[in-house]
């Protein structure tokens, strides 16, 4: 196969960027899209030229790091794909392929098809954890969790962070991302005593960042290579008010004054 791709190169934040074209030619279409990206880069690094700067890590679907754009969605046509597990023989010979990097003002281009994703770091480090201390491992069964909530905790805790749903969505929200977070300890058992906590700190650091808010257009959900449900945005939605209802009531039981009647007052 004979491909040509169009590859956003930049060299950091502070300078222009612009497309390049570049032929690659005998390209296997068994070969995995980073796996053309590193035939081309060893082809430029021959001629003295830049290679194209994009993130990996463990090229199996399974970190998220690979993601960018490809022809205008997030890591490539093929549905729940990574951008390192997308194959060549999904295109054609001759085919045009537009590469470019996240496009949102949280994840700031680092170089070419790198962005900078620790806006979902910090996220994480404001309540995407139990805190309790357990001592030794305990026995898997030594708490009963019913089917279907396990497997609805499981479904959104596919979620690796890659940051499709944020690059897909018009308004570049990070919902979908935070409520998979909220939603796999949530619905635990284990993750019940600190609910409250976690989804007011979690949502107020989504908040904090420049990430845009949800208008339900389902958009993340399409991209995303692990297609969590947009279910976990509304039961983000319902932990925050939940949360927020009952902080609410205990601030008010808090600075209600008592008043202690005698039984021989006089009116």
């Amino acid at each position: 196969m004979k491909l040509t791709l169009k590859i956003w190169r930049q060299k950091n934040r502070d300078e222009k960027g612009k497309f390049v074209s570049y032929s690659v030619n005998n390209v296997n279409p068994e070969m995995s899209m980073l796996e053309c990206l590193d035939v081309l880069n060893e082809d430029l690094i021959q001629r003295g030229e830049e290679p194209v700067a994009f993130e990996h890590d463990c090229r199996e679907g399974i970190c998220g790091s690979c993601g960018f754009m490809i022809n205008g969605h997030a890591h490539g046509p093929q549905t729940a794909t990574t951008a390192c597990q997308l194959t060549m023989r999904h295109f054609k010979d001759g085919d045009q392929l537009t590469l470019e990097p996240w496009r949102a003002a949280a994840f700031p281009l680092v170089k070419d098809l790198v962005v900078d994703r620790r806006a979902f770091d910090r996220i994480i480090a404001a309540g995407g954890y139990i805190s309790v201390s357990t001592g030794n491992a305990p026995d898997g069964n030594a708490i009963p969790v019913p089917k279907g909530i396990a497997d609805r905790a499981m479904d959104a805790a596919t979620c690796i962070g890659c940051g499709a749903c944020v690059a897909a969505c018009p308004n570049a929200s990070a919902s979908l991302f935070t409520g998979a977070k909220i939603s796999h300890l949530g619905l635990l058992p284990q993750g019940k005593p600190e609910q409250d906590r976690r989804a007011l700190n979690m949502v107020a650091q989504m908040s904090e960042e420049p990430f845009g808010g949800c208008t339900n257009i389902g958009q993340c959900t399409e991209s995303c290579p692990k297609e969590i449900p947009l279910e976990v945005i509304a039961n983000m939605n319902r932990d925050y008010r939940v949360a927020t209802l009952r902080k609410r009531d205990d601030l008010i039981q808090v600075i209600t004054p008592v008043t202690t009647w005698s039984s021989d007052s006089k009116s």
